[in-house]
């Protein structure tokens, strides 16, 4: 019971620290709202047309997969180095290349679906 109580402590106290935090930073933040304020900020130069432009849903599904594809990745480096120092036996060197062809067949699938293809 007392594991409870205090995974429901730390919730409520996240929760209402959340709320405090949200609240101050709305209440003693400074509301001058101006016309320089709402223009969008180019390096220094003036904005040219509208703000908000669609962008082609190809540049969203590249980069999404970009970012799976990276965070994946990062995981073959600790095993890198843990298998540099001690070889502990073919059953990790099998287990990271079922893990290499599972990222290269969706790569291939990516690929074939024409994902990566710029039009």
């Amino acid at each position: 019971m007392f594991e409870q109580v205090v995974i429901a402590s730390f919730i409520i106290v996240g929760a209402a620290f959340a709320c405090i935090g949200l609240g101050l930073s709305w209440l003693l933040s400074p509301t001058k709202p101006t016309e320089g304020k709402g223009l969008t900020y180019e390096c220094g130069v003036k904005p040219i047309g509208k703000p908000w432009i669609r962008f082609r849903p190809g540049y969203f599904v590249f980069a999404i997969l970009y970012i799976i594809f990276d965070i994946k990745i990062i995981f073959l480096f600790p095993w890198a180095i843990a298998t540099s120092y001690v070889i502990t036996g073919w059953f990790i060197i099998i287990e990271m290349t079922i893990f290499a062809t599972i990222l290269l067949a969706g790569l291939a699938y990516a690929w074939k679906e024409g994902v990566l293809s710029w039009h």
